[in-house]
Parts: C-alpha cells; sequence; structure tokens
C-alpha cells in the first residue's frame, strides 16, 4: 500500500490496540523530536494505549534514553525503552553467567551489564586471553583499531561474535554517520564467523516486546493477538517487514531516513511476500487515525 491516504491508513490501523515504535526516524531525527511525536507519545499515555520503543540505539543506556526523552518534552519511564543493547545484556545474562564477555559499548551501555564479568581492555588484550563471547555496540570512542583487533583474537580464540544489531548507518546532526554493523560485518569478514545479531531484525528481539505488551494487556483482564500490534518504524526492512515476519502489522513512517523511492524500489510485494500493511507521514498521524474503540478517554 503505497499510499498516504488518511482514510487507508485509519484502515490499516483498524483493530490496533498496541503499538510498538521505532525510536529513530519516528520519535526522534538527528537528536530532536520528530514535529508532532511529542504530543503523539502524550496522547498514547492519555488512552493508556500499550506501547514499547523498541530501537536499534546501542549507544546509551535506557536511564539515559528516558532522560533525553524528557528534555524533549516526554515522560517516558526506562523500563518502556526495549534496546538492542539492553536485549544483549539480558541474552549475555542468561546465556553466559559468571563467564568472561568483551563488551565494546560506551561507559554509559556497558551499565546495562550491572553484575555481569566484563573484561578489561588490558584484560582483553592479554595473551591468551578467552571470553565467552565479545559483544559489538555503538561508540565512536570504543571502536577503534586496537580495541577491534582484541575482539577479533578472542573469536579466534573461541568467543561467540554477538553483534548488538547489524545497522550499517544512522543520521546524526552531522549527517548520516556509520554505524556499529559495519564493523560486526568487518569482523565476521576477518574471523570468518557469522556473529549472531540481537536486535532488529530479530524475531526474538521482537517477541520480547511483545511479551512485554501482553503483559500490560493481561494486567488489565484482557489477551492480545499478535495481529493487533502495530510496528511503527522508518527502515522498510529492519522495522517495517521484521515486524511482518514476526506476525504484527507494519507501518512504514516517512520521517526518517528511508521515504518512498526506497519503498519504489522494493521487489514486487516486498521481501517474503510482504510490503507494509501502511504507509503514514509522521507518527502523530499514525496516532490520529487509531480506532480507540478498545481504549476510551
Amino acid at each position: 500500500m503505497h499510499t498516504t491516504d488518511p482514510a487507508a491508513l485509519r484502515e490499516a490501523l483498524r483493530g490496533v490496540r498496541a503499538l510498538l515504535l521505532d525510536l529513530d526516524g519516528v520519535i526522534v531525527v538527528a537528536g530532536n523530536a520528530v514535529a508532532g511525536s511529542v504530543d503523539a507519545i502524550a496522547e498514547l499515555e492519555r488512552r493508556g494505549m500499550p506501547y514499547r520503543i523498541v530501537t536499534n540505539t546501542s549507544l546509551v543506556s535506557r536511564v539515559s534514553l528516558s532522560l533525553h526523552a524528557a528534555k524533549l518534552g516526554n515522560d517516558i519511564p526506562p523500563e518502556r525503552f526495549q534496546s538492542a543493547l539492553s536485549a544483549s545484556a539480558a541474552f549475555a545474562a542468561k546465556t553466559f553467567p559468571g563467564q568472561p564477555l568483551y563488551v565494546i559499548a560506551s561507559a554509559d551501555a556497558r551499565t546495562e551489564f550491572a553484575g555481569q564479568r566484563l573484561l578489561s581492555h588490558v584484560e582483553a588484550a592479554e595473551p591468551g586471553a578467552r571470553a565467552a563471547a565479545v559483544i559489538v555496540g555503538d561508540s565512536p570512542d570504543e571502536l577503534t583499531h586496537a580495541n577491534l583487533n582484541r575482539a577479533f583474537r578472542l573469536v579466534r580464540n573461541g568467543a561467540r561474535l554477538i553483534g548488538m544489531h547489524r545497522n550499517p548507518w544512522w543520521l546524526t546532526p552531522d549527517g548520516p554517520t556509520l554505524d556499529s554493523g559495519a564493523y560486526v560485518t568487518g569482523l565476521e569478514f576477518a574471523a570468518g564467523v557469522r556473529a549472531q545479531i540481537i536486535g532488529k531484525p530479530a524475531t526474538a528481539f521482537f517477541s520480547i516486546a511483545v511479551d512485554a505488551l501482553r503483559h500490560d494487556v493481561a494486567a488489565r483482564g484482557g489477551r492480545l493477538r499478535r495481529s493487533e500490534i502495530a510496528i511503527v518504524g522508518d527502515d522498510i526492512r529492519t522495522d517495517v517487514l521484521a515486524g511482518q515476519r514476526a506476525g504484527l502489522r507494519g507501518v512504514f513512517v516517512l520521517t526518517g531516513k528511508h521515504g518512498l523511492d526506497e519503498l519504489a524500489r522494493l521487489p514486487a510485494r516486498g521481501r517474503g511476500g510482504r510490503e507494509p500493511h501502511a504507509v503514514a507521514p509522521s507518527l502523530a498521524d499514525i496516532v490520529a487515525a487509531l480506532d480507540w474503540q478498545d481504549h476510551p478517554t
């Protein structure tokens, strides 16, 4: 449905009872609030619509994301965010309890790994050093040749390679900027391994968010089907089509890095036989088009 017609959008969203929202390109762009997004989030809160912000952001913790949202005018608690970073930390705690990890990420990001055994750069550089896993996130200061070489040697020595995500680039105040997915791909090539990706487009990442929404609805005595959840994103493949493969409705917004030209380049019916359920100018238009019968004022 390559149209932004309001009537078509309302029809595509009929019966939606919960939302998964991408962060960059939907709520913020280059660190600034997208026009209308602050009021849109406030309306979801006022109406009691269950939602989670699902983002591949791995540069900062959920606490920092919440603080930044507050500066932009939204009171969004940290637990409303699900990031590739927080999901990677939870995965590591469950999969490698008590084992050493080499995490390439900012100091703030590493707070999500509280209680886990993280190798310092000095420890990771020791001859014969070993780790259960190398976990790569965003950090311009940490994604250095020296640290990547340490990661490479650890993977060669048996560590599992984990990418918080595989995004190749993102929009910053300085313009399009290389993202950590490029480094993950480089390590794969050099070490001859395939990384496990925790964030979008992994189906498991969406399943964690779905479980959280279902918990919200169950607390009110209700039930929630995947078909009643819409994923809203500006990346057609990582957000929209990946969400659809997880059984969700996919809504593509035009406020981020991809536009209608990118949509037009999709193969017929999209990868895996799909195209977005709907296309919207912005999150504000989506919230305005929602069917609120299950969420009265």
